[in-house]
C-alpha cells in the first residue's frame, strides 16, 4: 500500500463506506459494487481503497475470524500476521510468566500486539514501515494498553520492556529473502536479544535447523494439518525440560502438544502391518516422528520416509491413520488394471519419498468406477511401493474383486 492509498482510507467517508459494506464471497458482488459505488458519486480513489481493503477483510476471516470486521491489512501484512487463534496462545504465554510489558518487535498489522494487549499486557508495537505501522494503529486503537511507534530496533529504548515478541522480516517486496543475514533484524540479533530477555521469535516452519540455538525451546506449531510457524522460546518463557515442541490445533478448536528435551531418535524400520500413519507436519519439523512411533507401538516404513507402520489401530492427534488393503509394485499398469478391478474412480493420492507427479500419474489411471479409495505411492525397506488404503474413519471395504 502507497502512501497515498492510505491517506484515502484514513479519512471518515472512506472507513464509513468500508464499514457499510455488508461481507460477501461473490465475485459477482464485488463487480456489482464497483458499479455501486461509482454511481453514488465517491471518487475513484477512494472506491479503489475502500475496495482493496473489503477484498482483504474477506481473506483475513480465516486468520482473524469476526475481528476481520474492523481491521485494517496489506497484502504482505495479512500474509505473515498470525492468525488470532495462535496470537493468543502466545499472548497466554508471556501472561503466564509474569511478563507485563512485551515489546512486539516487527509488529506488522499488530495481530500478536492485539492478542497481549487483550490479556492486560503492555504492549509497545514497533513496526520499521510507516504505512504498517499507521494500520497497526488503527488495528490497536481499542486497546488502551498497547502503543504503536514507528521505527527500527536500533531506535527503540527497551528500558522497563521485561519481554520481547520478534517477527523479523523476511520479505522484500514480493521477494523471499532466503538469508537470515538479511532479515530485519537480522536473526543472530534477534538471537542475541533472546539471550538477554524472555523472547518469543517467529520464524517460518523450513527454517534451516542448523541455525537454530542449543538452548531455550523449539515449537512448531500446525493449523489444521498446514505447519505455520516456529517459535524460538528463551529465558522464563522456555518450559524446562522441553526442547523440542509440536503443536498441533485441531478445526475443531482441540489442541495437543508432543514435546520432548531433544530431537528423538528413529525408530527401527520394520514390515509392513495392517496400518500406515502419516505424521503431522509438526510432528516431522520437530523431528519427534521416533517419539510418535513408541507411542504407537509402531516402526518406520523406510529410515528415509516420514511413515510410519504399526500392526493396530492408535488413534491419536499427531498423525493420519490408514488401514492398508493391498500393496503391489509401483507398476502404472498394474495399478490400472487393479483400481479398475475393485471399481475405484475417485483416488486420494499421496506420495512420499518416490518421483512422481501425482497430477501426471492420474489420467493414466484411466479411473472409473463408483468407490473411493487412497493410494500411498512410497518407498518401503527401499522398494517402490504403491499401498491401496483407507482412512481410519471410513467404513471396512472388501480388498479385493472376487
Amino acid at each position: 500500500m502507497e502512501s497515498a492509498e492510505l491517506r484515502e482510507l484514513l479519512t471518515p467517508e472512506a472507513l464509513a463506506l468500508l464499514d457499510s459494506l455488508e461481507p460477501s464471497t461473490s465475485t459477482d458482488d464485488v463487480v456489482r459494487l464497483v458499479g455501486r459505488l461509482r454511481r453514488d458519486g465517491h471518487p475513484a480513489g477512494r472506491v479503489a481503497a475502500v475496495l482493496s481493503q473489503y477484498r482483504l477483510r474477506r481473506r483475513a476471516a480465516a486468520k482473524f475470524g469476526p475481528f476481520a470486521e474492523r481491521m485494517l491489512f496489506t497484502e504482505g501484512g495479512l500474509e505473515q500476521a498470525t492468525r488470532l487463534r495462535v496470537a493468543a496462545l502466545h499472548a497466554g504465554r508471556f501472561a503466564a510468566a509474569g511478563l507485563e510489558h512485551v515489546a512486539d518487535l516487527g509488529c506488522g498489522i499488530g495481530g500478536d500486539a492485539m492478542a497481549m494487549a487483550a490479556l492486560d499486557l503492555r504492549v509497545t508495537a514497533v513496526e520499521r514501515d510507516e504505512v504498517t505501522a499507521a494500520l497497526a494503529a488503527y488495528n490497536l486503537a481499542p486497546w488502551p494498553t498497547a502503543r504503536v511507534v514507528h521505527g527500527d530496533l536500533a531506535s527503540i529504548d527497551l528500558d522497563g520492556v521485561d519481554g520481547i515478541w520478534l517477527d523479523p522480516a523476511r520479505r522484500e517486496g514480493a521477494r523471499r529473502l532466503a538469508d537470515p543475514g538479511d532479515w530485519a533484524p537480522r536473526l543472530d540479533t534477534a538471537l542475541e536479544l533472546a539471550r538477554r530477555r524472555p523472547a518469543g521469535i517467529k520464524l517460518g516452519p523450513g527454517m534451516d535447523r542448523g541455525l537454530l540455538p542449543d538452548s531455550g525451546e523449539a515449537q512448531w506449531v500446525s493449523v489444521g494439518g498446514d505447519v505455520v510457524e516456529l517459535v524460538l522460546w528463551s529465558g522464563r518463557l522456555a518450559r524446562p525440560g522441553i526442547g523440542r515442541a509440536a503443536l498441533v490445533l485441531g478445526t475443531d478448536d482441540s489442541a495437543h502438544e508432543l514435546t520432548a528435551e531433544h530431537d528423538s531418535d528413529d525408530a527401527a524400520v520394520g514390515a509392513l502391518g495392517e496400518w500406515v500413519y502419516e505424521p503431522d507436519g509438526a510432528v516431522i519439523r520437530a523431528r519427534l516422528i521416533g517419539l510418535l512411533a513408541g507411542r504407537l507401538g509402531g516402526r518406520m516404513l523406510d529410515p528415509t520416509i516420514a511413515y510410519i507402520t504399526a500392526d493396530r489401530l492408535t488413534p491419536t492427534p499427531f498423525a493420519r491413520a490408514f488401514r492398508v488393503l493391498e500393496r503391489w509394485p509401483l507398476d502404472v499398469r498394474l495399478l490400472r488394471r487393479e483400481l479398475a478391478a475393485r471399481d475405484i474412480g475417485v483416488l486420494e493420492i499421496k506420495k512420499r519419498g518416490v518421483d512422481i507427479d501425482p497430477a501426471v500419474l492420474r489420467p493414466k489411471l484411466q479411473l472409473r468406477g463408483e468407490h473411493s479409495a487412497v493410494l500411498i505411492l512410497t518407498r518401503a525397506a527401499g522398494e517402490k511401493v504403491a499401498l491401496l488404503a483407507e482412512r481410519a474413519d471410513e467404513p471396512p471395504r472388501a480388498t479385493s474383486s472376487g
